[in-house]
């Protein structure tokens, strides 16, 4: 267990958590079972100029110390990776200096949370261009997130087609919908919905309510271990790895 993880012995576990995985900067501030704060916006500003202003403001807020602080959950991805590159190196700073675990939550499972205990399956979906999307399938049980399908980048007619085939309702959330709206109701013939606005984005809440289960269940790691998970290279990478397919060294 990395070190850090002591806690006061009068006191709920305090988790501040960061999500920076999309077009939404998040910051919040969980402690046992209550959100203490959260700042959320999602209008055009780059996470490198909202993400320590809105945790400063978040501290100020609650009149924290952050060394009081028992982990820092973040967002892990997949999601865009300037975002989450952001949101990543936050969160291991933060752990380096304040030397607390960091807890990652796959960015689709947070997503997922948002729908907590909701019927029948949940698909979170996020625009990851060319008609593909960052998502996984969910279900809840027994109050708990179960996955029925990892998350991972796919076409979004296949994404369609493996829920045709699972014939249960299902709810969708995340970015992509507005972008893929269309197909999936051309091409879904099962039942299914949308979340609402207050709930169809990442947000740091589900980021730290979700990262105090794993925390509370020894998953952590070192702000040294962490890494974000991109799922798939990006736009650069793929192009480079095209230039050395067809001008081989």
């Amino acid at each position: 267990m990395p070190e850090g993880k002591e806690k006061s012995a009068d006191r709920p576990a305090r988790l501040l958590a960061l999500d920076s995985s999309g077009m939404v900067a998040s910051v919040a501030l969980v402690e046992g079972d209550t959100l203490l704060a959260e700042y959320t916006v999602n209008y055009k500003k780059t996470h490198s100029q909202t993400l320590l202003p809105m945790l400063d403001e978040i501290v100020k807020m609650t009149e924290t110390d952050l060394t009081e602080v028992d982990a820092i959950a973040v967002a892990a991805g997949p999601g865009s990776f300037t975002g989450l590159r952001i949101g990543s190196a936050t969160a291991k700073g933060l752990g380096l200096a304040l030397d607390k675990p960091l807890v990652a939550v796959p960015t689709v499972e947070a997503l997922a949370w948002n729908l907590f205990d909701t019927a029948g399956l949940v698909c979170p979906i996020m625009d990851a261009r060319r008609k593909q999307v960052y998502t996984g399938v969910f279900r809840f049980s027994e109050h708990r997130l179960q996955t029925v399908k990892a998350q991972t980048a796919m076409g979004i007619e296949e994404l369609t087609e493996f829920l045709n085939h699972l014939e249960e309702p299902v709810t969708f959330l995340g970015d992509g919908v507005p972008v893929y709206r269309e197909i999936i109701e051309e091409k879904l013939r099962v039942s299914h919905g949308y979340a609402p606005a207050h709930l169809n984005r990442q947000r740091a809440a589900a980021v730290g309510t979700l990262g105090m289960l794993y925390y509370n269940e020894g998953k952590t790691q070192t702000a040294a271990e962490h890494c974000p998970d991109y799922l798939r290279l990006s736009q650069a990478e793929r192009e480079r790895a095209q230039r050395l397919r067809e001008n081989p060294v």
